[in-house]
């Protein structure tokens, strides 16, 4: 071979890795821009059902495309197309309205036009209870070694959907308020952990969500590690993984 012929060889095989590693960044993009994103969970606002340390993926497609669907928030449109919107008890990724920088997971509690009320941390949907039944206690370790009870709860809202949610006291700050009113067009989010939750019932801080600012509903959890433990560190795998959560559905 000529070393003529050896460069052409050469050139050819860098053309062709170039080629492949374009062609998967490509796909990537596609991928996590119309069908699936992965989030993880920095917090435990939504215990037990989502904890510290799940990884999870949300399905782009199931409320349609706004400019936080794409990388960067652009292109620079308002509205949906393709839109189908969320329903009561979804489990959604949005961006905050106060900082559009920010992502938030939460539940999905109010519909346009709804009147939402906690009374003595009993959820009330258009001024009626929504059914919550006391259920075993969810039972947290600390490092440590400290055991913690916290008194865990099934709630249904009216459309069936049911889920477990936490009371860590029963004189929270958000456990008695006002009735908030739903504007059109907008929802109203609230974490499973009630009382160690951020979320539609503060209006300066979260407040109600428009249509726009979804992102996508969460779906299925497809790795989770214990709380502190990096997942790179594969060598904590075998001990530190949650393996029963891996596959849970939402």
């Amino acid at each position: 071979m000529s070393v003529t012929d050896k460069k052409k060889e050469q050139d050819g095989g860098l053309y062709e890795t170039i080629k492949v590693v374009i062609q998967a960044i490509l796909l990537a993009v596609i991928v996590r821009t119309f069908l699936f994103q992965p989030f993880n969970i920095p917090s435990g606002s939504m215990k037990d059902t989502l904890l510290i340390g799940d990884y999870l993926f949300v399905s782009k497609y199931s409320y349609g495309y706004s400019r936080y669907s794409f990388p960067f928030g652009l292109p620079p449109f308002s509205g949906r197309f393709f839109a189908s919107e969320p329903e009561r008890g979804d489990v959604a990724v949005f961006k905050l309205p106060k900082d559009t920088s920010i992502d938030y997971i939460k539940r999905v509690i109010g519909l346009p036009g709804d009147k939402i009320q906690v009374i003595d941390g009993v959820l009330h949907i258009n001024g009626t209870a929504v059914k919550r039944e006391r259920t075993d206690d969810y039972i947290e370790q600390s490092p440590n070694g400290m055991v913690r009870r916290v008194p865990r709860y099934k709630e249904t809202l009216p459309n069936g959907v049911s889920y477990d949610t936490l009371d860590l006291t029963t004189s929270g700050s958000v456990d008695n308020t006002d009735v908030y009113e739903v504007p059109e067009g907008h929802y109203f989010m609230m974490g499973d952990n009630r009382d160690n939750s951020v979320d539609s019932r503060f209006l300066d801080r979260v407040g109600y969500v428009p249509f726009e600012n979804f992102i996508g509903r969460a779906e299925i959890l497809f790795f989770s590690i214990g709380d502190g433990t990096p997942a790179y560190q594969i060598w904590n795998w075998p001990w530190d993984v949650r393996w029963s959560r891996i596959g849970r559905t939402l």
